[in-house]
């Protein structure tokens, strides 16, 4: 039989083999790159290698000493699959042995690197950035400067640095910002500042760090949508950003491009920025909110917005607070929590659907260890680090398929994996493993998941390795 009327060959993955019968011998394939091209020793990167004419056999792959894993072939330029462990850090070559077409080595083209062990996380609308031990920043998601790597690209699907090399001590993330503190207290933003909420005194877009403004010390930053605000070492509390209906707290709704004081001079212990609105606590656990109240997220038995700190009705004394899209959580010395706002997506987790302009408890008896507000979703952790989540669960961000019924208590979320901290963010979630892994669940088209896909997943799955 010709060439031309039958395949010739061994077929591997549905590709034939090139035909050697007289119309000429099999082109060589080559290998020219390896993206990404490092990972850690553990292994377990899925890496794409490029070259020509991947049009033979392909009996492997090795990186370094060891084989690739569930090898597939994508087209005659790209082949894929997940690296082996490794005994040493350093580059290794890596070669395809291929049939009738010998072998092709790309040399030094993979670098294994030690493990990153993850020591935080924060959520934005998008976007996820982690902080490593020594406190390197890494963000993933959608970009346009909130990943702060001084690139336009449009989403990255897998953890990159932050640009300037700075040690950060903890990670806020915004819609399309994020923000970080180093251990001595200053605050650096970068990203979109179409308000000014990178805080630099402008309203051009930042793409990689850049110092907030004014000179404070801060001891911790929260960012949220469009604005961001910070408390000092002496308790004062400043933001700064879009100012509509008065989420900045000063009196007014004009916006800032620096930090603006708020006002009433309460001594605030924390911040927690939502959507539309802000809260704080005070070192006493006093709760105060401020900005929109059209789902009753200040928690003041009204809907009325106020554009200065108000007490939280009910006098309950809170131990942390969280802050999402519409509504706001709170969480008791002793494990309870309450939640009020908008709960047309269950995120109040009280068992209805219905708002509210006040505190009510959390639904199951659950004692939590720490409470966690997304957008639309709330999550929980109890002391042995099982997570639980509630609220709307159109893209699996609570930790399970979805099926286009919101979840108006807790849940459990799927895996079984213990976390010591959760960062829920706009239709996704990420958790930190007590061991220090990272893993993400829920909407994923802009690989905020960092996962190294876009591919939706509906239970954790591991951040890759930078």
């Amino acid at each position: 039989m010709s060439c031309a009327r039958s395949l010739c060959g061994l077929l591997w993955v549905a590709v034939a083999a090139a035909c050697s019968d007289g119309t000429g011998p099999a082109p060589v394939a080559t290998v020219t790159g390896v993206s990404p091209d490092h990972g850690p020793l553990t292994g377990g990167t899925v890496v794409r290698i490029s070259g020509t004419n991947f049009l033979t056999t392909i009996d492997s792959v090795r990186v370094g000493s060891g084989r690739l894993k569930g090898l597939v072939w994508m087209s005659s330029t790209s082949l894929r699959g997940t690296t082996p462990t490794s005994g040493a850090t350093g580059a290794v070559d890596v070669t395809v042995y291929t049939t009738g077409s010998g072998s092709s080595t790309c040399t030094s083209c993979f670098t294994y690197t030690l493990p990153v062990t993850w020591i935080s996380l924060t959520a934005g609308g998008n976007h996820t950035c982690g902080l490593a031990s020594g406190g390197a920043a890494y963000c993933w998601g959608r970009n346009f400067g909130a990943l702060g790597d001084g690139d336009w690209t449009w989403a990255r699907s897998a953890p990159v640095a932050v640009a300037g090399g700075l040690a950060f001590a903890s990670l806020t993330a915004g819609d399309g910002h994020s923000c970080g503190l180093t251990s001595g207290g200053t605050a650096y933003c970068w990203g979109n500042n179409l308000y000014g909420q990178v805080g630099r005194g402008d309203t051009l877009v930042a793409f990689t760090p850049v110092a907030v403004a004014g000179g404070l010390t801060f001891a911790n930053v929260t960012a949220d949508y469009d604005h961001t605000c910070g408390v000092t070492t002496n308790g004062a509390a400043y933001c700064w950003g879009l100012n509509a209906l008065g989420r900045l707290g000063d009196g007014t709704t004009t916006s800032r491009t620096t930090p603006a004081a708020v006002a009433g001079g309460l001594a605030f212990a924390s911040l927690a920025a939502g959507g539309l609105h802000t809260c704080g606590l005070t070192s006493g656990g006093a709760a105060y909110c401020w900005g929109y109240n059209g789902y009753g997220q200040l928690g003041l038995a009204d809907t009325v917005s106020r554009a200065t700190p108000m007490a939280v009705a009910g006098g309950i004394a809170f131990a942390s607070l969280a802050a999402g899209g519409l509504h706001t959580c709170g969480l008791t010395s002793g494990g309870v929590a309450y939640c009020w706002g908008y709960n047309g997506a269950g995120g109040l987790g009280d068992g209805s659907t219905a708002d509210r302009s006040t505190p009510v408890a959390v639904g199951g008896g659950f004692t939590f260890a720490g409470l966690f507000a997304g957008e639309h979703h709330t999550c929980g952790l109890t002391s042995s680090g099982v997570a639980y989540c509630w609220g709307w669960n159109g893209s699996g961000q609570i930790g399970f398929p979805p099926d286009g019924t919101p979840r108006t208590t807790p849940v459990p979320v799927a895996g079984g994996l213990r976390f010591a901290s959760l960062a829920p963010g706009g239709m996704h979630t990420c958790g930190l493993a007590t061991g220090g892994a990272a893993y993400c669940w829920g909407y994923n088209a802009f690989g905020q998941l960092g996962d190294g896909s876009t591919n939706e997943r509906y239970g954790p799955v591991v951040v890759v390795d930078p």
